[in-house]
């Protein structure tokens, strides 16, 4: 994902709320929010070409997204391996927060810069392995965006995606209002642009919620509900070719195996 905004609510009858956009490459193969043949247990888009996922859920009660870290200074080793493998082994692993703990410790270093969001419907762990840091954190309750900087990190789309979150949840207008934030094309004013060493016309390119581009754009949007009444994870997604023209839209509901632990 490159533009996720949540709201985290632990304890309540909807403990996870979410909207992202994928941005990728048009030419890169991926497959469509589904039920993985090989792993039934887990429900969500995949790369084809890596193998891993940007958003996925598990039947145990499990979610977890990566974002990239926009930072052409950072130094990657050529055999870095995937971060969408990040998501399946957030999903699969025996215990979370130990799995966790041990990337935070050292083994996060190996992947190229990414933010890794992950939890069990009453934790959610917010990990970023920046070019200088390398940081576990648990996540608040709240509304919180992330995109390719850090939680939280104010960056106009961000700022907007969020804003438009917190709205459709007072108005009661989810999912209608998010989803509209994140289809919005418009580039932030150049004062408000992030300096990432990417030049001004592509920040510009980058800064709009929802990327129009004929080689690189959004390819989807995914909106996710965990109910924890109905123990069911309920997600969305649309799906995007290049210049944004649509390529189709599901939904399915993910019941879950057992309580989160």
């Amino acid at each position: 994902m490159c533009l996720i905004a949540f709201r985290f609510a632990p304890g309540t009858a909807v403990p996870l709320r979410l909207v992202a956009n994928r941005d990728e490459f048009h030419a890169r193969p991926a497959a469509a929010l589904g039920v993985w043949e090989e792993a039934p247990d887990i429900v969500g888009g995949r790369d084809l070409e890596a193998g891993g996922t940007w958003l996925a859920v598990h039947r145990r009660g499990r979610f977890a997204a990566v974002t990239n870290v926009r930072d052409p200074a950072l130094k990657v080793a050529s055999d870095a391996p995937s971060r969408g493998q990040l998501v399946r082994e957030a999903l699969e692993c025996d215990d979370l927060a130990e799995w966790l703990e041990r990337l935070a410790a050292g083994q996060g270093w190996r992947y190229a810069g990414f933010n890794l969001l992950a939890g069990d419907g009453r934790r959610l762990w917010h990990l970023h392995r920046g070019r200088e840091r390398l940081q576990l954190a648990p996540v608040a309750a709240g509304i919180h965006g992330l995109s390719n900087a850090s939680l939280n990190t104010p960056w106009p789309k961000l700022i907007r995606a969020r804003q438009a979150l917190q709205h459709a949840q007072r108005v009661g207008a989810w999912p209608s209002e998010a989803l509209a934030a994140l289809a919005d094309t418009r580039p932030a004013d150049d004062t408000q642009l992030p300096d990432t060493g990417v030049g001004l016309e592509r920040e510009r390119q980058l800064s709009s919620p929802f990327i129009l581009g004929e080689r690189y754009g959004t390819r989807a949007t995914t909106w996710l509900e965990w109910d924890a009444d109905a123990q069911r994870i309920r997600l969305g997604e649309r799906r995007f070719g290049p210049h944004g023209a649509p390529l189709g839209e599901n939904e399915l509901d993910v019941v879950l195996r057992r309580s989160p632990s």
